[in-house]
């Protein structure tokens, strides 16, 4: 696995085991620190998995590599999604940053430990792997039932309702190649798609393409036959 990077020394920086009490929070604060340029990996299928990390800043790509070299990403992980959860001693999947990210490191065993101890941190635990199955879920449905003009749509609400809040403006911090690695389209299609909803003016993207403005929401969710 690729080793962990720190601001300090990863000896200095990885806590030892927390008291009783002591929050993911708290634990985080202290943790080490990893920065990612885009196209980086956070790990890969197949590396020991050692450590769970907490997206800081920027967007990780969850994704499998398929028998004949395709890559079928499962979910985009945003600030404060965890990544790396699981029962296995090895990663199923890979995580790669589609933009240049930051997130916290911390030991799977000893996150393990405290879960045994504090019920607040194993709901936690639980509700971030709920989260990742019902993705799972909606990406299956997305990808064997919906249109192309239904698959970007509801990757626009989902993203809308994930990172936006109340803004109808949402960045889309990484390439259409990986919008469309998880739509199951091409990149010429997400294109076309995007301009589409344009010119119906649903949706209005700023020169540059990485911020979209939704002008139409209740359309939008029509269109992603919701």
């Amino acid at each position: 696995m690729l080793a962990v990077q720190s601001d300090q020394s990863v000896h200095a920086s990885r806590p030892s085991l927390a008291p009783t009490g002591v929050s993911l929070d708290e634990r985080m604060a202290h943790a080490a620190v990893r920065r990612l340029v885009a196209k980086e990996h956070v790990f890969c299928e197949g590396d020991d998995r050692e450590h769970v990390f907490r997206v800081e800043d920027g967007v990780i790509a969850v994704y499998k590599t398929l028998p004949d070299g395709r890559r079928q990403i499962i979910d985009f992980a945003y600030p404060g999604d965890l990544i790396g959860l699981g029962v296995l001693s090895e990663h199923v999947l890979s995580a790669q940053a589609t933009v240049s990210s930051r997130v916290r490191c911390l030991s799977a065993a000893a996150l393990e430990r405290m879960a045994e101890t504090d019920a607040s941190l194993a709901l936690k635990l639980y509700k971030s792997v709920c989260q990742e199955l019902a993705a799972t879920r909606s990406l299956l449905v997305t990808v064997g039932q919906r249109s192309a003009i239904e698959r970007v749509a509801a990757f626009l609400v989902a993203l809308q309702r994930r990172t936006a809040g109340e803004s109808s403006t949402i960045n889309l911090a990484m390439r259409r190649s990986d919008i469309a690695d998880l739509l199951g389209l091409t990149i010429e299609t997400v294109s076309r798609t995007l301009t589409k909803l344009r010119t119906m003016a649903v949706i209005d993207i700023e020169q540059g393409g990485t911020r979209v403005h939704l002008k139409d929401m209740a359309r939008l969710i029509d269109l992603a036959n919701e």
